[in-house]
């Protein structure tokens, strides 16, 4: 039971004489008590409708008739009450309530949503007595969205975790089968290294996206170098990029700050690096680039790969997400990547964006807000339009 209804049930004496009071036409007694200022002091009546018409839930007092003889404006925002009627579902409950004697849930959700309204609408019915009900409703939309994306994750990584384990099953026990045959051996041995890289990869990324978007609380921000977050991104990156045949280029460094976590910022640009690794062409290139653009610095990795369609271009940060699952598996990709980059750069009041076409190749870009935006000295600002890098004719659209 909530605290308004507790503090309705409570003063259930007062409520009644307030919907009184609200029938006949509420008029002031006299002698009516005043502070040192003058103003009036408000009877309980007074305040008691105060706290109901400010009420974030939406509140409707019902006879034993089914007229609404109070309501707040949130009920009639919630559907509760339909010019001046109780809604259907509501009027059906408030009955059972009143020959039952027991409170009850009764669900208001539109039965049209039209875009604007909430979605998602729970009610609780209660006695007041003397054949009244009082109708009390919340909006829940945000709580069945989250249940929605909740059920999705569990079921996506419950897909993508089956499939690594169930992988090492049949490989460990193909290594059981050819256990007189060396070569074999080795070749199974392999896989199943790669597959339990690929699942530690995943359950690594799982954890580091359960921080970033659960209560756990972030590191403190501080002063983070952009050339160092760029150096260190690079250097992690080097391996694989050899192994694929990849140059990756740089411009110069910029000698921009922003405030962040490190760590975070690395993680994010690395990401971003393999991601335009694994989907380019053996011998192509891929370039990172930083700019300061107004009050906001711009680190870009751009890739001459596939390229993402329009209709991808939505859902490339969602978990799980893959434009090419096959070249993704076969890239040891977990999903998870670019939706770890969105939620590092949220959380540095920052944004990722994405340009990209079929074919032709992509461009991500990390922009977080300067250090000390607003602070610099022009000789700064335009240091950094120096290095500026070159745009790619090929690339601008």
């Amino acid at each position: 039971m909530t605290a308004l209804a507790c503090l309705l049930l409570a003063a259930g004496a007062g409520v009644l004489g307030l919907v009184v009071g609200v029938l006949l036409g509420r008029r002031r007694a006299g002698g009516t008590a005043r502070r040192g200022d003058g103003r009036n002091i408000p009877t309980l009546a007074e305040l008691l409708q105060r706290v109901f018409r400010s009420s974030g839930a939406g509140l409707a007092v019902l006879t034993e008739t089914g007229d609404v003889v109070l309501r707040n404006p949130r009920a009639a925002d919630l559907g509760v009450v339909h010019d001046g009627r109780p809604d259907a579902r509501a009027w059906a409950a408030c009955q059972q309530v009143l020959q039952t004697g027991s409170p009850q849930e009764v669900d208001l959700s539109p039965l049209e949503y039209r875009g604007r309204q909430p979605a998602a609408v729970l009610a609780h019915v209660r006695p007041l007595g003397d054949g009244f009900t009082v109708v009390e409703a919340a909006d829940t939309s945000d709580a069945v969205r989250l249940e929605a994306t909740r059920r999705d994750f569990v079921a996506n990584v419950s897909h993508e975790l089956k499939t690594p384990v169930g992988a090492v099953g049949l490989l460990a026990e193909a290594v059981l089968d050819a256990a007189d045959d060396p070569a074999e051996v080795h070749r199974f041995a392999t896989k199943i290294l790669q597959e339990s890289t690929r699942l530690g990869a995943l359950v690594t990324e799982l954890i580091a996206l359960s921080r970033l978007t659960g209560a756990e609380r972030l590191p403190e921000l501080a002063a983070v170098e952009v050339d160092e977050v760029v150096s260190e991104a690079l250097a992690r990156c080097r391996i694989s990029a050899e192994s694929a045949g990849i140059e990756i280029t740089v411009d110069e460094p910029s000698g921009l700050e922003v405030d962040g976590d490190r760590t975070l910022l690395v993680t994010a640009l690395s990401n971003l690096v393999e991601n335009a690794i694994a989907y380019s062409p053996r011998e192509a290139s891929v370039s990172v680039t930083r700019r300061r653009s107004g009050d906001m610095i711009e680190i870009a990795v751009t890739d001459r790969g596939i390229g993402i369609a329009p209709e991808h271009q939505k859902r490339v940060f969602e978990r799980f997400f893959r434009v090419d699952p096959a070249r993704s598996r076969a890239t040891g990709g977990t999903g998870l990547g670019l939706a770890i980059v969105k939620h590092v750069l949220a959380n540095h009041g920052g944004e990722v964006r994405l340009w990209s076409s079929p074919g032709t190749g992509s461009t991500f870009t990390m922009r977080l807000p300067m250090r000390g935006a607003g602070t610099e000295t022009d000789a700064q600002s335009g240091s950094a339009e120096r290095a500026r890098p070159a745009e790619l004719p090929d690339r601008v659209g």
